[in-house]
């Protein structure tokens, strides 16, 4: 035990020596690798539309700010009554 807590500080004593590695130690990652089906939920892909159109009324409203020349844009079925 006390040999492998002195090979083991040695890594954080002296990061700087190369990592030895086994040439027979060899791992896949079967989630990232280019061959692995693409994956996305319902709850994600909804919720990657919400926050593509918010980001879309985001920049609208920045535009507004951007460019007060531009004219102001009213639907015209739009309408209220002012009581005052």
């Amino acid at each position: 035990d006390a040999a492998e807590l002195k090979k083991v500080a040695d890594w954080y004593l002296h990061p700087e020596k190369p990592v030895e590695v086994d040439a027979t130690a060899c791992g896949r990652n079967y989630f990232t690798r280019a061959s692995a089906p693409e994956y996305e939920d319902e709850d994600s892909m909804d919720e990657r539309d919400q926050v593509l159109s918010d980001a879309a009324e985001l920049k609208k409203v920045a535009d507004w700010y951007l460019h007060p020349e531009k004219p102001v844009e009213v639907d015209a079925t739009a309408c209220g009554r002012n009581y005052f």
